[in-house]
């Protein structure tokens, strides 16, 4: 069986590698505008990763499984996306420095030939230690916070602000793989 990555996200792209080299990338055209949030971040996440995982289940025409993911920040119930500016991750940054936040990963696997569905969510929560602005600036220099939600990566320099985790370390990075594989043998995609 094929096995289809609806992601453009290298972090997804190398962290599905764990599972399986037998894998293509399709880039989904989702609108994620289409899913507007009405305050329950699980479900949020779950419907974004549906949206990409169909629709690429709509431009392929071959027997596949699709792999739909979608990954998202909120603290206090306020979704952090990715930065629009510098000004922008110095501000969550500030917001999340000595707090703990919630990482939310959605994934769906569709079966292209079952038409059946599988949706799920990992949540996990990062503490901060405290941030001075040095440190929050010395990091906004190095343009790692510009493409990631929260304005950090956990993979990268910006691990070094995390004091904890309560939960899943790949779910933080963008691809939670126990989930994951969990979910793919329920489907009977055993890799």
């Amino acid at each position: 069986m094929r096995i289809v990555l609806a992601s453009a996200s290298e972090r997804r792209q190398s962290l599905l590698r764990r599972l399986t080299n037998n894998f293509d990338i399709i880039v989904s055209d989702f609108n994620e505008e289409e899913i507007k949030f009405n305050g329950d971040c699980a479900n949020y996440v779950m419907e974004l990763a549906k949206g990409k995982a169909l629709a690429v289940s709509n431009i392929i025409n071959a027997n596949a499984v699709i792999i739909g993911s979608d990954t998202l920040v909120a603290f206090n119930e306020h979704i952090l996306g990715k930065p629009k500016n510098e000004v922008d991750a110095f501000n969550m940054l500030k917001l999340l420095s000595g707090n703990i936040h919630q990482v939310y990963s959605g994934v769906v696997i569709y079966d292209t030939v079952s038409k059946k569905i599988k949706t799920d969510y990992v949540c996990t929560n990062v503490k901060f230690s405290e941030l001075t602005e040095e440190e929050i600036k010395k990091y906004i220099a190095t343009g790692e916070p510009m493409d990631k939600a929260g304005a950090y990566g956990i993979q990268g320099f910006g691990g070094i602000f995390v004091e904890k985790i309560e939960g899943c370390y790949y779910n933080v990075v963008g691809l939670p793989l126990n989930k994951l594989n969990y979910m793919l043998r329920e489907m009977g995609v055993n890799l």
